[in-house]
């Protein structure tokens, strides 16, 4: 696989993305970045460094939706004619269909009252998010992809992966090579932070158990290397995901505590427990990953919600058993 990797500045949100250029009969780029003047400067001095013009790429994948991998996406087909691929659940989103896009803010507006944020932090939030709105990009007509496909990008095939959690359409996209097993992996898993599961795609139905899900599906895999969209490859995927995996069955023990101190909390409230003082993109993550481990509380049984407010229904749920799939 003659595969290069670039690396792109990025101030907002988590930093230090990655392209991944892929040369050979159908030059490819995986997740181009945010639509930004740095990100783009980036982008083009890397695909120079390694011999090719945005005019030559054919094709571009994305991983997810999100502006900091797709938001170059629809220039970059512009200038080239390529051709855009994303999973069926993300392609209207980055294909900029409104009804998709009305959806999306509806969604936002249920779930901020659902979990009770203080008018002034929705607000704060809100601006926030306008201020980056531009981060998207262009629309672009997006091909859709299914789990299970496989399409050729530079000089080989890749099968597609769903892995659906931090976003509803996420996707790696998986190769054998000389070293083994490799996949593009978005971020389905990073090797510093762990991925938001809850704030980050509003769309993701039951979204702890979902991302739970394809970390064991990662595991599985017991891929050889992983290249994440964010900083550096990571060597040893199954021990990552398996870390990550832990991290949530930790999480869930702490939301369990807050529950049981409290007595009834809604997000926000836990989420403050969890993480203090949220600022910024942090207002919509935070909250976000609280409601997840307790709407996967409420789906276990072993928690109830009345409004905006949850409670256990049982005193000591022993947190092992809230996790049934997983032999990790």
């Amino acid at each position: 696989m003659d595969l290069h990797r670039i690396r792109l500045g990025n101030a907002v949100f988590e930093g230090r993305n990655n392209a991944y250029l892929l040369r050979g009969d159908r030059t490819t780029l995986v997740d181009p970045g945010a639509s930004l003047d740095s990100v783009r400067d980036d982008l083009h001095a890397g695909l120079a460094a390694a011999g090719v013009e945005a005019a030559d790429v054919d094709q571009i994948l994305l991983t997810h939706w999100h502006a900091d991998h797709a938001g170059l996406a629809g220039e970059l087909a512009a200038e080239s004619g390529a051709t855009v691929r994303a999973h069926e659940a993300d392609a209207p989103r980055i294909a900029g269909d409104e009804d998709a896009l009305a959806a999306e803010r509806e969604r936002r507006e249920r779930r901020f009252d659902e979990w009770g944020l203080p008018a002034e932090k929705r607000a704060e939030l809100v601006a926030f998010l306008d201020r980056h709105d531009d981060l998207q990009g262009e629309a672009v007509e997006v091909e859709t992809l299914s789990d299970g496909d496989r399409v050729v990008a530079g000089d080989a095939e890749l099968e597609v992966v769903h892995l659906p959690g931090h976003a509803a359409g996420l996707v790696g996209f998986a190769a054998e090579t000389d070293d083994g097993e490799e996949a593009f992996v978005g971020d389905a898993i990073l090797p510093k932070y762990t991925p938001n599961v809850g704030g980050a795609d509003l769309a993701v139905d039951a979204p702890l158990e979902r991302y739970v899900e394809s970390l064991v599906r990662l595991m599985d895999r017991n891929l050889d290397r992983a290249w994440p969209g964010h900083r550096d490859p990571i060597e040893d995927p199954t021990a990552r995901a398996r870390t990550i995996l832990e991290h949530h069955r930790d999480r869930t023990e702490r939301v369990v505590s807050v529950l049981r101190e409290r007595g009834t909390a809604d997000p926000w409230t836990v989420s403050a427990d969890l993480f203090g003082e949220l600022e910024e993109i942090h207002i919509l993550h935070g909250p976000g990953e609280a409601f997840a481990h307790l709407d996967h509380l409420v789906r276990r049984g072993v928690a109830e919600r009345t409004g905006e407010e949850y409670r256990l229904s049982e005193s000591d749920p022993n947190v092992a058993d809230l996790f049934p799939n997983t032999k990790y």
